[in-house]
C-alpha cells in the first residue's frame, strides 16, 4: 500500500492516496477495503476510464464525486459524508489524483462528523498539502 502515490493510513478502517494504479486496486482489495469512492474528476491526471468496473470487478462497491478543483461545493461534501456515514462500519479507501482534495474532505468530515481535534485532524491533511486559498476559503466556510 505504501507504493500508492501519497497514501496515507488515518485509521483501521480508513485509508487515502492519490491514483492508484490498475495492479493497486488488488492490493487495496487484498488489504482488506470493501469500499472505494474517488473524488477526481475523469480528466485529471493519471485517471483509469475504466476505474468502477475494475473496483467492482474485485467485489469492492465504487463510488464516484468528481469534485473540479477549482470549485469544490458544499453538495461535494454532502455527497462524500452521505457515503461515508452509510458505510461507516466498513473499510474505506478514498482517493483523488494527488490527495489534495481527499486529505480535505477527510479533515472536514472528520472535524464535523467524527469530533476529531483540529490539531489532529489538520496534521494528517498537512502529510500532503497545506490548501491553497481556493480550498483553505471553502475549509474555513464549512467550519464557520
Amino acid at each position: 500500500m505504501a507504493s500508492i502515490l501519497n497514501f496515507v493510513q488515518i485509521n483501521d478502517r480508513l485509508a487515502t492516496a492519490g491514483q492508484p494504479t490498475i495492479e493497486q486496486f488488488t492490493e487495496i482489495k487484498n488489504a482488506g477495503y470493501d469500499i472505494v469512492i474517488n473524488l477526481a474528476v475523469p480528466t485529471s491526471e493519471g485517471a483509469i476510464a475504466n476505474e468502477r468496473e475494475i473496483v467492482e470487478s474485485l467485489g469492492m462497491q465504487y463510488f464516484h464525486i468528481p469534485v473540479i478543483w477549482e470549485n469544490p461545493t458544499i453538495d461535494d461534501f454532502d455527497q462524500f459524508s452521505n457515503v461515508m456515514q452509510t458505510h461507516a462500519d466498513q473499510s474505506i479507501f478514498v482517493h483523488c489524483a494527488k490527495n489534495m482534495r481527499v486529505s480535505a474532505f477527510v479533515y472536514l468530515y472528520r472535524r464535523s462528523h467524527e469530533g476529531i481535534s483540529e490539531e489532529q485532524a489538520k496534521a494528517q491533511m498537512n502529510k500532503i498539502w497545506r490548501p491553497n486559498p481556493t480550498w483553505q476559503a471553502f475549509l474555513d466556510r464549512q467550519m464557520n
